[in-house]
């Protein structure tokens, strides 16, 4: 009886481990793929499998553009930071060719004699030895001009800042208010026909650069004091200091002292004035207001009082 029974077992027995062996060689086979396929292998897998992998490779594919992107957007900054590119590098100016860059600055002698003007600008081309017609590369001529003077003076107070020979002594009040007289003696060439420049910035198409320009002007004079405040405090502060900047400057435009030594005397004031930390918040509100006066809204009738008062 055993025997009998152990002949119809065996052969099911035989079957079975067949079935497993066969099942087990198939997990392996799958288990032993490559994660990513071939083309050769990818012809035996399924579809998805396939669009699973073409996603991946866009998606690397699209990465390694990207980073690439980034390389030479880098090297480029570095390119320019070096001064070898045909462009001027210097940080958030705005940007020229190289035959632009030296017809403006030709143009800046002239600005005394023709004001901030197209004609300035083609008087510094011929000056340089450039054609007139490259004044039409220029879309805002005249802001162009001002523009350009305003990015060159505050790298030239930068390099004032960096070289530290002159404010290292100095407590921040102290260095702000020589700091500000240094900018303002920038433009004391220029102040016969600096109401032309205010009116200039004070232009709708104008006002985010010059905006832009003196909100720079501010921070570059605060950093120099020492200031490294990052609450409410960061905004007020150079607020403030704007208000003190345009009042003076507009002050500056009718001082008829030597030197400008009524203006200086007045800058100290304003200087003292907000240093001091029993001042009012009204006074902080007139301040900020100025900074509107020097950028335009009541620009135009502050000019008119400063030219009212210089015909007096």
């Amino acid at each position: 009886m055993y025997r009998s029974a152990a002949k119809r077992l065996l052969p099911a027995l035989c079957r079975l481990r067949k079935v497993t062996n066969h099942s087990i060689q198939g997990i392996s086979i799958v288990n032993n793929k490559p994660r990513f396929l071939t083309s050769a292998a990818s012809e035996t897998t399924p579809n998805k499998n396939n669009r699973h992998f073409d996603h991946a490779s866009s998606s690397s594919s699209s990465s390694t553009a990207t980073m690439a992107g980034l390389n030479d957007d880098e090297k480029a900054r570095e390119h320019d930071h070096d001064g070898q590119g045909s462009r001027t590098s210097r940080p958030g100016r705005t940007q020229y060719l190289d035959e632009q860059a030296r017809v403006l600055h030709a143009s800046l002698h002239h600005v005394i004699r023709l004001g901030w003007t197209e004609a300035a600008l083609i008087a510094g081309a011929r000056e340089v030895g450039v054609s007139p017609s490259i004044v039409g590369s220029f879309p805002r001529k005249d802001a162009a001009l001002v523009e350009f003077f305003m990015d060159e003076c505050l790298q030239r107070l930068i390099d004032v800042i960096d070289s530290g020979e002159d404010l290292k002594d100095l407590i921040p009040s102290a260095r702000v208010a020589k700091l500000v007289r240094i900018r303002l003696e920038m433009q004391a060439p220029y102040v016969s026909k600096w109401p032309q420049a205010l009116s200039i910035q004070a232009q709708p198409v104008n006002i985010p650069t010059g905006f832009k320009q003196r909100a720079m002007l501010m921070d570059e004079i605060w950093h120099a004091a020492g200031d490294d405040s990052t609450d409410v405090d960061w905004y007020v502060k150079r607020t403030v200091l704007g208000g003190i900047y345009s009042t003076t400057e507009l002050y500056m435009l009718t001082d008829a002292s030597p030197d400008f030594r009524d203006t200086w005397s007045f800058l100290g004031g304003r200087i003292r004035d907000a240093f001091d930390l029993k001042k009012s918040v009204q006074e902080a509100k007139y301040l900020a207001e100025a900074v509107s006066a020097g950028m335009g809204g009541s620009l135009q009738g502050l000019m008119k009082r400063v030219f009212q008062g210089g015909n007096t």
